[in-house]
């Protein structure tokens, strides 16, 4: 249980983080920019309300958003490092570069985990203290000769 509220919190606070990097980025003139201008407003929002969400909803849905959440922001960063993004050629360059990745990272990879702790949880609760649903439990057929 302190798992699942410790992983929560901090995926809670690492799409928050992103989304408020993004926010700033959006301020400082990334708003000019015809796509990825409202794109950086839309994950600005996305970040601080699933943040919000993950602290108050406890379900594996809002950990599961924010592994997607991470996965798409890291990887719309990562075109744009690559082969540009909607005319946006980036480089791992800036205080802002660093903890956005960093936060997407961790927002992915503790989303599932999260995810996983919520659905193991829940399947064990559902089965009882010993793991195993008692009546799925069948003995297997004597065969006589």
């Amino acid at each position: 249980m302190r798992a699942l509220v410790l992983t929560r919190s901090l995926t809670s606070a690492a799409v928050m983080l992103s989304g408020v990097v993004h926010l700033e980025l959006w301020a400082q003139g990334m708003s000019a920019l015809d796509v990825v201008g409202p794109a950086f407003l839309l994950n600005a929002v996305a970040g601080l309300v699933l943040g919000v969400v993950l602290q108050l909803w406890e379900h594996w849905l809002p950990l599961l958003a924010a592994a997607g959440f991470g996965a798409a922001t890291l990887g719309a960063f990562v075109l744009s490092t690559t082969v540009g993004f909607f005319g946006v050629q980036e480089r791992w360059q800036g205080a802002a570069v660093w903890l956005s990745a960093v936060s997407e990272v961790a927002a992915l990879v503790l989303g599932l985990v999260g995810a996983g702790l919520v659905l193991r949880r829940r399947g064990t609760h559902r089965a009882g203290p010993g793991g195993a649903d008692p009546a799925a439990r069948v003995r297997p057929a004597v065969v006589r000769r």
